[in-house]
């Protein structure tokens, strides 16, 4: 029987999202690579009580993590039976739809038909009665705004989610957009969810102004740059990487000669800090008061422990912020 460690909620930090009165960790987990049928459920479990043993407590899905389809919600479940059914009172749960996820004309995108459909199927993958925050996942240029926002509102207001928030609204006044239009119906936008890392810096084109004006939660996904920031490809690419035998989140073009030298020179301001450069690329992603949390994932318990410890370092310096600014930018 799992008993998870006492001193848990000593490890970590937390910060509240936004406007609201949810305190999130400085780093959350999210199940997107290593939860499908392609890792082990050993494995799976021990990453879990690993990041709870260390005061992670929000878990982050969506209907389409895997591979294939649905399997890491669906595997997630087996979890919730055995593990965390009695801590599900300490864990802050997410899922999203906004991506294709079945045939046809009402599997994909973001229709209150398929967003109400995708979180019901997700909630029996899960053996869960609601989630915590539930987002739409990509914007939907086909469909009204209004319809959108009115589904995760209906959502929120049925008790099958409890806040809702939006992921990869990159475009700020689209992001303002729906968060006023979601607010007009009386249901406060929690977070937003977008890719954010030294490699890519798009919120700081006034997306993270907005955030900031209209009291939205920020939860950076891809912190290390699906591998590229967490140390592993300093020399080009190992063998036994991700890049190496699973491209499907980070190809091998995808470092390139440029950011190997880039990842080269960050890597000399961690080592003057006695850090790894996952835990530099993490401190700074958190330098922010915007961003709330940085979503990591793992695919070793160990990873987690190290990752967590960047929260125990003295903050970056202005002319250490400055020197990594000015390697980004060579």
């Amino acid at each position: 029987m799992y008993r998870p460690a006492d001193d848990r909620y000593e490890r970590m930090k937390y910060r509240l999202c936004g406007r609201s009165g949810i305190l999130l960790p400085a780093i959350s987990l999210g199940l997107w690579h290593n939860f499908g049928n392609i890792t082990p459920f050993g494995t799976q479990q021990a990453l879990l009580r690993s990041a709870f043993d260390h005061g992670i407590t929000h878990f982050d899905l969506a209907n389409n993590y895997g591979p294939p389809y649905g399997e890491a919600e669906r595997n997630f479940g087996i979890h919730m039976d055995r593990d965390w059914h009695t801590h599900r009172d300490e864990l802050i749960i997410s899922t999203k739809a906004g991506y294709d996820m079945w045939p046809g004309p009402y599997g994909d995108h973001g229709s209150r038909k398929y967003l109400v459909a995708s979180l019901d199927q997700s909630l029996k993958r899960m053996h869960l009665d609601y989630v915590d925050i539930f987002y739409h996942h990509r914007p939907d240029p086909e469909t009204p705004i209004e319809e959108t926002m009115g589904a995760l509102d209906a959502i929120v207001r049925s008790g099958k989610a409890l806040y809702a928030g939006i992921s990869n609204y990159y475009e700020p006044e689209q992001a303002r957009t729906a968060i006023r239009t979601l607010k007009a119906m009386g249901t406060p936008m929690l977070i937003h969810q977008p890719r954010y890392s030294m490699f890519a810096r798009t919120i700081e084109n006034g997306l993270d102004d907005i955030l900031t004006e209209e009291g939205v939660g920020c939860i950076a996904f891809a912190p290390l740059a699906n591998g590229q920031l967490a140390g592993r490809y300093l020399n080009g690419i190992p063998a036994d990487s991700r890049a190496a035998h699973d491209p499907r989140y980070l190809k091998p073009d995808a470092i390139t000669p440029e950011n190997v030298r880039k990842t080269q020179q960050l890597n000399e301001i961690a080592q003057s800090r006695e850090q790894t450069l996952a835990q530099l690329s993490l401190q700074w992603v958190l330098r922010r008061d915007v961003v709330t949390s940085a979503l990591i994932g793992a695919s070793r318990p160990e990873q987690i422990v190290e990752n967590c410890k960047a929260l125990d370092f003295p903050a970056l310096l202005d002319e250490e912020l400055s020197a990594i600014d000015a390697i980004l930018a060579s």
